[in-house]
């Protein structure tokens, strides 16, 4: 792990307080819309700098494709987050992560599911 990585680690237990605020306010069962809704009102009240619904475009072969991906939020101009409220945190989910990733060549993200119980959360690297 580099040094620039590592330095993404306060920005990420950040935005996870934020999430678990949300989730400890909300609960679980609502539709992940409200959950992005009410994360974007807490990073905005704790001065967290994020792009909401940023969009993220597919180069091929030198070329920008017409299908883009929309990651939940760009925070800090380099940490993906994507949010979920399904049962679990599933392999599909960082395989899109991971898509993510690769297509902005950004290193770190986050992928939390407020659908459980307890907030679930997983940091990705690549």
């Amino acid at each position: 792990m580099n040094t620039k990585q590592i330095s993404y680690k306060e920005e990420c237990y950040q935005i996870i307080g934020a999430a678990m605020e949300v989730h400890n306010e909300l609960g679980c069962g609502f539709f992940e819309a409200v959950y992005q809704e009410a994360l974007a009102i807490l990073l905005d009240e704790k001065l967290i700098p994020f792009e909401k619904e940023k969009v993220l475009e597919i180069s091929f072969r030198g070329n920008i494709l017409k299908k883009k991906y929309i990651a939940d939020f760009l925070c800090f101009d380099e940490v993906i987050v994507e949010l979920k409220a399904t049962d679990s945190i599933h392999s599909e989910h960082i395989a899109q992560v991971l898509n993510y990733l690769k297509v902005t060549k950004k290193k770190i993200a986050l992928l939390i599911n407020f659908g459980t119980t307890r907030l679930q959360y997983k940091r990705i690297i690549l």
